[in-house]
């Protein structure tokens, strides 16, 4: 598993490395990665909570009894929960979010799947993720795993990376195009 460390940088990085790395010796890999999940909602769902996790004006007891009860609250205990703690206690939960990212490409990668990064301008439904997952599949040659983040400026469409190549198929791109195109003939 040294391979999969390596796709996984810096201080956020190490982080889901390490959890990684004890969660696959403890032979705790789903509860962990449901666990991972459950907090990353939370984190997502709260603006309470996310700026308790990037703000650096709360001192290292307030966010770690901060972060203590709201994983009590929870209940995420055992091993994502004493992680966690111990992030909150070297004062580094401002690399959370990244960590979450980076378990989720090694979880992935453990899976065999190539993950994609998925913009669209409202939610996919569960066919279209399905079809979206099996378009890719057939291109990339493995399972894809899907991260979709949802931007209603891009109007309609979707931007798709996995790896270093990007589609941009979006509304907004093309009516920049058809502007553009309309500048030069005018």
């Amino acid at each position: 598993m040294a391979q999969s460390a390596n796709l996984v940088s810096g201080v956020a990085g190490r982080y889901a490395s390490a959890l990684f790395e004890l969660a696959l010796a403890e032979k705790k890999l789903t509860e962990t990665e449901k666990d991972m999940k459950r907090f990353g909602q939370l984190l997502e769902g709260s603006d309470d909570l996310s700026r308790l996790v990037s703000s650096p004006a709360f001192s290292a007891s307030e966010q770690s009894g901060a972060i203590g009860a709201v994983l009590d609250k929870a209940k995420i205990a055992g091993l994502v929960g004493n992680f966690i703690r111990v992030v909150a206690n070297n004062r580094r939960l401002f690399v959370v979010p990244g960590m979450l990212r980076g378990f989720d490409e090694l979880m992935a990668v453990h899976r065999g799947e190539v993950t994609a990064d998925v913009t669209v301008a409202q939610p996919l439904s569960a066919a279209q993720t399905k079809e979206l997952k099996a378009a890719l599949k057939s291109v990339v040659g493995k399972d894809v795993a899907i991260n979709a983040t949802i931007d209603p400026s891009i109007l309609g469409g979707m931007i798709v990376k996995v790896g270093s190549r990007q589609i941009d198929t979006t509304l907004k791109t093309k009516l920049s195009s058809l502007k553009l195109a309309l500048k030069e003939v005018g």
